[in-house]
C-alpha cells in the first residue's frame, strides 16, 4: 500500500509541531472549544445512519426468530421442532458471531472498517436466502450460522466506524443510533411476524425480508468513505484530511479543528510506532503479521490496554448474561405459555418499549454519562426480575417450551400473574434499553488506536459468547430449574454487574478518543474521570 505524502502547505500547516514551530496553544484551545460545541452536520449523520443499518439488520434477525419459532410448525424436516432444535437454531447465530468477532478486528485493521461492513452485508443476504428456501432443520441452522458471521462482523466494526468518525462531544449519541436501529429492527421484526403469523409458510417471508436492508446498506457504503483514523494509519493522509473536512464542514474554525484532530491522530500513531520500533519497517505481508502479533501483545501486556479490555468484556458479558436476549428470542414461547391469545402482538409491546427507551438514551447518554446511566438503571432491572420470579412462583402451571395458545380459556385464578409478568418484563426492558442495551457498544472509546480493532473484536466476541450461552440454556433452565429460579439467576448476575460497574468503569463522556489512554494508564481512573467530567461540563 503506497503511502501518500502529507500536505504541509495551505491553511492546515503545520500539523506536526517542531522545534521551529510557534506555540499553538491558543489555536488548540479555540479548536477544542469549537469541537466541544459541534454536534455534527448532515454528512456525519448520513455516515452514521448508513453504517447503523447493520444494527437494523441484526436487530431484525434477533427479533424475527421469536415469531418464526412459534409459526414454523412442521415445515422443517416434516416434524415439529423440539427443544434442542429451537435452542440450536437460536444459539448457532451467536456461536458464529463469536467466531467472527475477533478475526473481524484484525481484518478491520488490514482492510479497513468499511470493507468489512460490505462483506457482512453479503453474508446477511446469503443467510436470509438460505433460511427462506430451506426445507429441513439443518438448512435453517446453516442459514442462521452464516447470519451469525455477518452479525459478529457488523457488531464489532460498526460501533468502531461510528466512533472514529464522530466528534467527541456527540460520540455517545451517534453510537447510540446503532443501538436505536437495533431496537427498531426488532420492532419491525415483530410487526412482520404478526402480519405473517396467520399466513401459510409466512415464516419464510419473515426471515427472507432480512435481505432488503443488506442490499440498501451495500449501496450506501459503496459511495461513503473510510474513517479518518484508519486512513491516517494506512498512510492516506490527504484522503483523511478531506473526510475530516466534510465531517466538520459546518463547524466554526473548521480548518483549525481539522488540523487539531489530525495532530492528535498522527501524534498517537507516531508514539505507537516508536513504542513498537517500526518507524522504518517495510510494509510486507510478514510485517503485517508481525504488527498484528505486536498489537495482541500490547493489548494483553500493557496495563492500560488490559484494563480497557477487562471493562469492555465485562460490560458486553453483562449485557447478555442478564438474560435480555432470551426475552427477544423466546418471548413468543413465554407469552404463549402464559395464555396470551396473540403472543407475537404481546411481544411487540416489549419491542416498542425497547425502542422507546433506547431513543431516550440517545438524548441523555452524553448529558447524564455512561457510568451514571448504568448505576441508575441496573437496580431497576434487578427489582423487575425479582418480581418476575415471585409472579412465576405464584403460578400453578408448569412451563412448556412447546405450548399451544389457550385464548380465553385461561384459568381465571392465574390471569393476574401473566399481566404482572408482562408489566415486570416491560419495566425490565425499559431499564435495559436505557443502560445496558447501549452503553457497552461505546467500547471503541476505551482503546487507543493501535489496539482498538482487536480490543473491540474481543469484547464483541464476549458479547456473542455470552449470547450463545443464554440462547442455548434458557429453555432448558425454564424447564428444569423453573421460571422462578431462572429469573432469580439473571437478577443475581445483574447485582454482580452493578458492583463491577461501580468499582472499575470510569466515565468516558466528553473525552476524546486520544485522551482515554492516559486515564487508564495507572489504574481504573474512576475518580479522575469524574473530575474530568465536571471539568467538561464547566467548559460548556
Amino acid at each position: 500500500m503506497m503511502r501518500e505524502e502529507p500536505d504541509h502547505s495551505g491553511p492546515h500547516a503545520p500539523l506536526l509541531a517542531s522545534a521551529d514551530t510557534p506555540p499553538v496553544q491558543d489555536h488548540d484551545d479555540q479548536a477544542l472549544a469549537s469541537e466541544l460545541n459541534y454536534s455534527g452536520g448532515w454528512f456525519i449523520w448520513i455516515l452514521t445512519f448508513s453504517a447503523g443499518i447493520s444494527g437494523l439488520l441484526f436487530g431484525y434477525d434477533t427479533g424475527v426468530i421469536s415469531s418464526t419459532l412459534v409459526t414454523i410448525g412442521s415445515d422443517l424436516s416434516s416434524r415439529p421442532l423440539d427443544t434442542l432444535d429451537e435452542s440450536l437454531i437460536t444459539s448457532c447465530t451467536s456461536l458464529f458471531a463469536l467466531v467472527a468477532s475477533p478475526f473481524t478486528g484484525v481484518l478491520a485493521d488490514k482492510c479497513g472498517r468499511r470493507r468489512v461492513i460490505l462483506v457482512a452485508d453479503a453474508l446477511f443476504a446469503l443467510g436470509a436466502l438460505i433460511q427462506a428456501s430451506t426445507s429441513n432443520v439443518w438448512g435453517m441452522i446453516l442459514g442462521r450460522s452464516i447470519l451469525g458471521l455477518a452479525v459478529g462482523s457488523a457488531s464489532a466494526v460498526t460501533p468502531l466506524y461510528i466512533s472514529e468518525i464522530a466528534p467527541s462531544h456527540a460520540r455517545g449519541r451517534l453510537v447510540t443510533i446503532m443501538c436505536l436501529l437495533i431496537t427498531g429492527g426488532q420492532v419491525v421484526a415483530y410487526i412482520v411476524g404478526w402480519l405473517f403469523s396467520e399466513t401459510s409458510g409466512g415464516w419464510r417471508w419473515m426471515v427472507g425480508l432480512g435481505m432488503a436492508p443488506a442490499f440498501l446498506q451495500f449501496a450506501f457504503l459503496l459511495i461513503l468513505p473510510e474513517t479518518p483514523r484508519w486512513l491516517v494509519q494506512a498512510g492516506f493522509d490527504s484522503r483523511a484530511m478531506n473526510v475530516l473536512g466534510q465531517i466538520y464542514q459546518d463547524c466554526p474554525d473548521r480548518d483549525r479543528v481539522v488540523a487539531q484532530v489530525m495532530r492528535n491522530i498522527r501524534g498517537e500513531i507516531i508514539q505507537e510506532a516508536l513504542e513498537m520500533d517500526q518507524m522504518n519497517a517495510p510494509g510486507t505481508k510478514s510485517q503485517w503479521l508481525h504488527d498484528a502479533s505486536q498489537r495482541a501483545h500490547d493489548l494483553f501486556y500493557d496495563g492500560g490496554n488490559r484494563r480497557a479490555l477487562i471493562i469492555a468484556m465485562m460490560l458486553q458479558g453483562l449485557q447478555q448474561l442478564c438474560g435480555f436476549n432470551s426475552l427477544m428470542y423466546f418471548s413468543g414461547i413465554i407469552f404463549t405459555s402464559l395464555s396470551f391469545s396473540s403472543p407475537t402482538l404481546t411481544s411487540l409491546t416489549v419491542a416498542v418499549t425497547n425502542f422507546t427507551f433506547t431513543l431516550l438514551a440517545f438524548w441523555l447518554i452524553d448529558r447524564v454519562g455512561r457510568r451514571r446511566i448504568l448505576l441508575y438503571s441496573i437496580p431497576v432491572m434487578i427489582l423487575a426480575l425479582g418480581l418476575c420470579a415471585i409472579a412465576f412462583s405464584s403460578l400453578d402451571i408448569p412451563f412448556d417450551a412447546h405450548p399451544r395458545p389457550h385464548g380465553d380459556d385461561a384459568d381465571s385464578q392465574t390471569s393476574f400473574y401473566p399481566l404482572l409478568i408482562l408489566f415486570c418484563l416491560t419495566v425490565y426492558t425499559a431499564s435495559y434499553a436505557f443502560g445496558l442495551g447501549n452503553v457497552p457498544w461505546q467500547q471503541a472509546e476505551l482503546f487507543p488506536l493501535n489496539v482498538r480493532s482487536l480490543g473491540s473484536g474481543l469484547a464483541t466476541a464476549t458479547n456473542w459468547g455470552s449470547n450463545f450461552i443464554v440462547g442455548l440454556t434458557f429453555l432448558p433452565m425454564m424447564e428444569w430449574l423453573s421460571p422462578t429460579w431462572t429469573f432469580f439467576v439473571y437478577a443475581v448476575v445483574c447485582a454482580f454487574g452493578w458492583v463491577a460497574v461501580r468499582a472499575i468503569y470510569p466515565e468516558m463522556s466528553g473525552l476524546g478518543l486520544e485522551e482515554v489512554k492516559g486515564l487508564l494508564a495507572d489504574g481504573w481512573g474512576v475518580e479522575e474521570s469524574l473530575r474530568r467530567r465536571h471539568g467538561f461540563h464547566g467548559r460548556q
